[in-house]
C-alpha cells in the first residue's frame, strides 16, 4: 500500500514538473537555462517524494492542508534560490502539492 502511494506521488510530481518546465519556458520566451528548468522539475519530483513519505491519507480537509503545506515548504527552497523572483513557480508549487495529495488520496490507498 505504501509502495503504491509512493509511486503515484513520485510519478505525479515528475509529470507536474514537466508542466512547470513548459510554463517557465513560455514565461521566459524559451530563454530559460537548462539547469534552471531541471531544478524546477527536480523540485516537483522532490515534492512528490516528500508527500509520498508523509504516509497514509488522513481525511479530505487534512489532505488539502498537508498538500498545501508541503508545496509551500518545498517550493520555498526553489523560490529562494531564484532570489525571490519566480513567484509564479512558488504559487504553482502550493497548488501542485494539493494536486499530488489529491491524486494520492484518490488512487494511493
Amino acid at each position: 500500500m505504501f509502495k503504491k502511494r509512493m509511486k503515484i506521488c513520485i510519478t505525479s510530481g515528475a509529470i507536474l514538473g514537466v508542466f512547470c518546465i513548459i510554463g517557465a519556458s513560455l514565461r521566459s520566451n524559451f530563454q530559460s537555462d537548462a539547469y534552471f528548468l531541471f531544478a524546477l522539475w527536480y523540485n516537483r519530483l522532490i515534492m512528490g517524494l516528500m508527500i509520498g513519505l508523509a504516509g497514509r491519507n488522513l481525511g479530505w480537509p487534512k489532505v488539502i492542508g498537508r498538500g498545501a503545506l508541503f508545496g509551500l515548504i518545498i517550493s520555498f527552497a526553489f523560490y529562494s534560490s531564484t532570489g525571490f523572483n519566480d513567484v509564479v513557480s512558488f504559487l504553482a508549487g502550493i497548488v501542485y502539492g494539493i494536486i499530488i495529495e489529491y491524486i494520492a488520496f484518490k488512487y494511493g490507498d
